[in-house]
């Protein structure tokens, strides 16, 4: 081609459908970063609704595509790019919060292109880059082509343009003219979506956009966005871009040619909405570059969220350089450094990796260990002396989110994990950009599931060794998960069982936490292996980490005093770990305090509310005593006579290594309580199983804490060496 240049980026895609969707829409706390400003720019009586994420230049303007959908689609650029530049979306015209003219004449390239300088000039930008999906690609260079002093520099991603470029399968169905057909590309035709099934053409246009393998979810999101969309609007914005019905559509290569910033397109090699050759012709107008992203498909921003955010910073960083100031360290002389990932759903991995890393340091003294990790992980850090990278701070809350995914006590864990893209995707990017800023001879990701899933996504960006750790493994349906859920589980796990084929140098070692008999003998879905015996092939088993020694262990009288337990009296501790999904079964537990009492005078109870969730906000009853947060909870469970616990298997385990009775309630629909930790629980006998209706009943309540602390715990012993175990595998990648 002339004047442009052609890079290929390898191994993106395949060749399969998306799955089936559901109606699960963005709340503010499932967003990464929240806008510093929102507000309105108006042009000719319309309104456009933009927001503005973080401060000073340059400024990149992340721009609207077809009216099928708002703004929602940049999700995934937003929290990194924000991080660097200012940054600023708006939804166009006949989308989102915007306004809804009618006519195609509104929605004509012209009056698009328009609409991007009335949004720079109500935000205050002088200049920007330009960044389109698909139908925004026209408007960018109009605007760049008529007004260059605007725009400095352009990133068409999956350009769709008006040029005279053969694509077979859309020539034969014409748009406005009423067809017979009634699948593929004859839906997509004005009187179909006005009078037929404008559902069938979503799902149908969809599938198209997210063709790459396990690409349910960003289906399941475009699906979502545009079940808000007028059929008539998109009639409209539709023959007004293809300038029909009076809509005045100029030819767009005297644009091109006029352009003088640079222009970077992008196309997956198998976008099935739009062919390569438009990127092509842009390139070549323009005299721009195109990469070329192979098996990759139209819905790059979504699909390949790490790579479009790299590329994105690489032309704004080269049409806005700006001064570096780096320190580099001759490699003889650099310390030996490990950083630790530590999930933050739940303080156990914490406690866990707090006493690896005390072993790793035994082993090796002279390392210097990172923690880049958020709340409530770092409460636990912070009280042992760890050292948090300064970088945590760019992280985006998953607490937060997980929480706002409950109900009374019910969190369907496999769906919240599986909303928490965005979160996930800022997070990742906050952890590549430290690796690739600092040196690490070792990484240690406990349940980092952002940072296993995009570095098998993106293998080229390993610069160290890697090891994994987990608890649990293989995405599970609950008993009562209807089809979708069990089609869905069933992709996540294909997809991480092909990723480990594909690309097994990314991880440098599996640990598992536990033993091979702790792991549930299910398959991971039809026609998948079973677990059980594919961990057996695929990681080394530490045996549990308790994170503590039970010969270190403190005076049991010492700690019940301190909680004002007298001699002749019995403790009751009553935790929820560290989220705050479990304030309703410390609720549930407080009301049955009165009931239990009667019955058991002598037992007093301790309700611990973790680290996120207001002891002030409880109901005070006699007998019971509230706290906050307790660093090293095992110290005061291994001094108490019984518990009651919401389900994590830390805590669970932690009272089976100190013999102690306890009740454990498990949370609604989560899999990993209910599957993973049950069937571990069952293997050490230990612990009284107790659903949450019956729970909530607080005589029912009382029944089965009385039974639990009438039999002695006859449980299987617990390792007491798993993290020396552990850190004697991750010393090996030293």
């Amino acid at each position: 081609m002339t004047n442009a240049f052609l890079r290929t980026l390898p191994g993106l895609g395949g060749d399969a459908g998306p799955g089936v969707g559901d109606n699960s829409g963005m709340t503010p706390q499932r967003r990464a970063i929240l806008p510093d400003r929102v507000g309105f720019a108006e042009r000719d009586g319309v309104r456009l609704a933009y927001e503005v994420f973080g401060r000073g230049e340059p400024t990149v303007l992340l721009l609207p595509s077809w009216q099928i959908i708002g703004s929602q689609f940049w999700k995934l650029q937003v929290g990194f790019l924000s991080r660097h530049y200012r940054v600023v979306t708006y939804d166009g015209r006949g989308s989102g919060a915007s306004g809804r003219p009618r006519g195609p004449a509104a929605y004509s390239n012209s009056e698009c292109a328009a609409d991007i300088l009335a949004v720079l000039d109500a935000t205050g930008t002088e200049a920007a880059v330009l960044v389109s999906l698909s139908c925004g690609a026209p408007w960018a260079v109009m605007v760049a082509a008529d007004h260059p002093e605007r725009v400095q520099g352009i990133v068409a991603i999956s350009p769709s343009c008006g040029f005279e470029v053969a694509d077979p399968g859309r020539d034969r169905h014409p748009w406005d003219v009423r067809v017979d057909g009634q699948e593929g590309w004859a839906t997509y035709n004005k009187f179909y979506w006005l009078d037929g099934d404008f559902d069938s053409f979503r799902r149908f246009f969809f599938g198209r956009m997210c063709s790459t393998p396990h690409s349910s979810k960003q289906y399941e999101d475009f699906l979502t966005w545009s079940a808000a969309t007028d059929p008539a609007v998109l009639v409209d914005a539709t023959a007004g871009r293809l300038g029909l019905d009076g809509a005045l559509c100029p030819p767009l290569e005297q644009f091109c040619r006029r352009v003088r910033c640079p222009v970077v397109t992008v196309h997956g090699s198998d976008d099935r909405i739009r062919p390569l050759a438009i990127a092509t012709r842009l390139a070549e107008l323009t005299g721009g570059s195109l990469i070329l992203a192979e098996g990759a498909d139209h819905a790059l921003p979504a699909r390949e969220p790490v790579m479009i955010n790299r590329l994105i910073r690489e032309v704004v960083d080269a049409v806005h350089p700006t001064v570096r100031h780096e320190t580099w360290v001759r490699a003889a002389q650099r310390r030996r450094r490990v950083l630790f990932l530590s999930s933050p759903i739940g303080l156990g991995h914490a406690q866990r990796d707090v006493a690896i890393a005390a072993e790793l340091r035994r082993e090796h003294p002279d390392i210097e260990i990172t923690w880049l990790a958020e709340h409530p992980v770092t409460a636990v850090l912070e009280n042992h002396g760890e050292r948090i990278h300064p970088a945590s701070g760019a992280l985006a809350t998953e607490s937060a989110h997980i929480e706002s995914e409950g109900g009374e006590h019910d969190l369907n864990a496999f769906a919240a994990i599986r909303r928490m893209d965005e979160i996930m995707v800022n997070n990742f990017m906050v952890f590549s950009e430290l690796v690739q800023s600092e040196h690490f001879d070792l990484v240690v990701g406990d349940e980092a599931w952002d940072v296993d899933h995009f570095l098998h996504e993106n293998p080229e960006l390993k610069r160290f060794p890697f090891a994994w750790m987990t608890d649990f493994v293989g995405w599970l349906p609950m008993p009562d998960a209807d089809d979708r859920e069990r089609r869905l589980t069933a992709d996540l796990n294909a997809e991480m069982l092909e990723h480990r084929a594909r690309f097994g140098a990314v991880r440098d070692r599996s640990i598992f936490v536990g033993s091979p008999d702790d792991v549930v003998s299910d398959p991971f879905g039809p026609g998948l292996p079973a677990i059980r015996s594919w961990v057996e092939s695929n990681y080394d088993f530490a045996g549990y980490v308790t994170g503590f020694d039970p010969a270190e262990l403190p005076d049991p009288a010492e700690v019940r005093s301190r909680w004002g337990c007298g001699p002749d009296e019995r403790l009751c501790i009553v935790t929820v770990g560290g989220s705050g999904v479990g304030q309703h079964l410390l609720r549930r537990v407080l009301d049955a305090v009165p009931a239990v009492r009667r019955r058991v005078p002598d037992l007093r109870f301790l309700v611990v509310a973790g680290p996120r969730i207001d002891p002030a906000s409880l109901p005070q009853r006699a007998g019971a005593r509230v706290t906050g947060f307790v660093p090293d909870l095992y110290r005061d469970l291994a001094a108490c006579d019984m518990a009651v616990v919401q389900g994590g298997l830390t805590t669970c385990m932690e009272l089976t290594a100190a013999r102690k009775p306890f009740v454990y309630v498990p949370l609604g629909h989560h899999f990993e309580q209910n599957i993973h930790v049950r069937h571990r629980l069952d293997r050490y006998r230990a612990g009284r199983c107790l659903p949450y209706q019956q729970a909530a009943d607080p005589d029912l309540l009382a029944d089965a804490l009385i039974a639990a602390q009438s039999v002695a715990p006859a449980y299987r012993p617990v390792e007491t060496d798993g993290a020396r175990r552990a850190a004697a595998l991750l010393a090996d990648l030293l």
